[in-house]
């Protein structure tokens, strides 16, 4: 996403589906339940947790048995990376439009989020076997591009969402590159796609903490 140094920044990360009418019926029924948004976005974390297991569970031998196991293991990380960001979809819209949002909202809406990247990114590193320190790479350098934005914030520049590896695109990385290796399983490729997965998502972020933070300076330089 490109935010023009002219423009205020959004408040929100923007996302498409939050204007859908599936996403708004979903958001008005767990408004009435209800489910408070502070309990979505503890769940985000939960997801991630599990989609982190089951991808490190792909080069567990006493768990992957098999290349059918191996495979699902891979679909359900991918289908949990999918329910972690419903999650984080639901929470701010229950939160705002649905109007349970807290004092303490924030701080739940960010702090599941920084454990969510590392059990992922952690998790597929296990998977890329022998490169697992790729995927710790990758979730140091997911906590600073996360900071980056908040710093931007706490320093009166505003928030900015600025990719190319933002959260949204590592998780369609992630989703994306899961469901190559169920199918990479066949011809024992999979570690070897989840090291490239990890190793896009790493030179993507260092090229977006390089703008956000460039964008940052330039903000409060400019005012």
């Amino acid at each position: 996403m490109t935010i023009d140094e002219k423009s205020p920044p959004p408040t929100r990360r923007p996302i498409k589906a939050r204007d859908s009418r599936w996403a708004a019926k979903i958001a008005a029924a767990l408004a009435r339940v209800p489910v408070k948004p502070n309990t979505i976005s503890i769940f985000s974390a939960v997801f991630a947790a599990i989609a982190g297991a089951c991808f490190a569970a792909t080069a567990c031998p006493r768990i992957a048995t098999s290349g059918i196991v191996v495979a699902i293991l891979f679909v359900c990380g991918a289908a949990c990376v999918q329910l972690r960001l419903l999650c984080n979809l639901f929470d701010g819209m229950v939160a705002v439009e649905g109007g349970f949002k807290t004092k303490s909202g924030e701080v739940f809406n960010e702090l599941p989020d920084r454990f969510a990247d590392a059990f992922i990114l952690i998790g597929l590193g296990y998977a890329a076997n022998p490169s697992a320190a790729l995927g710790y790479v990758a979730a140091v350098l997911a906590i600073i591009t996360a900071y980056v934005r908040a710093l931007g914030a706490s320093a009166g520049a505003g928030q900015n969402f600025m990719g190319p590896m933002a959260k949204q695109h590592r998780m369609a990385v992630v989703t994306i590159a899961a469901i190559a290796c169920a199918v990479a399983v066949l011809w024992s490729w999979h570690g070897q796609i989840a090291a490239a997965a990890l190793g896009i998502m790493i030179a993507g972020m260092l090229i977006t903490i390089a703008r956000r933070a460039h964008w940052v300076i330039q903000t409060l330089e400019n005012r």
